[in-house]
């Protein structure tokens, strides 16, 4: 079973897309396994978006997700990473295929709403930045075998 890391941003908080996120990632069939409502520190976030250090828009990247609280969470299931990805669009709003989040509810690439893990090292490195291991909760939900063909 596959776990991805995911957040909605401060813009998606402040317009009250919570529910509307975990929604879709439930309706999709995926399982929520964390989740923690908080205030980023300047020191997590750099840790977060460390790769990006030096470019040039890495300082307004990082006040940003300062800016205002966020909904950090890690979701499971079969190619959870790929259906997360799929499910929140491309990171540019205007080229999310419609019926996405970004495309939904986006318009600029720095107003995009959401984050979501881009492959299972970045995954394991976000739920690991984000998440102690006691937080993460397992468990089955009685539908998983209707939704997972191995459940």
């Amino acid at each position: 079973m596959e776990r991805t890391f995911v957040m909605v941003k401060p813009d998606g908080v402040q317009r009250g897309l919570i529910g509307e996120v975990i929604r879709r990632l439930e309706n999709r069939g995926l399982r929520l396994v964390a989740a923690k409502f908080m205030q980023v520190p300047r020191e997590l976030a750099e840790r977060h978006y460390a790769v990006h250090r030096g470019k040039p828009f890495y300082e307004g990247l990082i006040a940003y997700i300062t800016s205002g609280p966020v909904m950090a969470m890690v979701w499971e299931g079969p190619q959870a990473i790929a259906a997360v990805r799929q499910t929140m669009g491309a990171t540019r709003p205007t080229e999310a295929a419609p019926g996405t989040i970004r495309h939904d509810f986006g318009l600029e690439i720095g107003r995009n709403l959401t984050h979501a893990s881009d492959g299972p090292e970045t995954a394991a490195f976000e739920i690991d930045l984000w998440f102690r291991p006691d937080e993460l909760v397992t468990w089955q939900r009685d539908l998983d075998r209707w939704i997972f063909e191995e459940a």
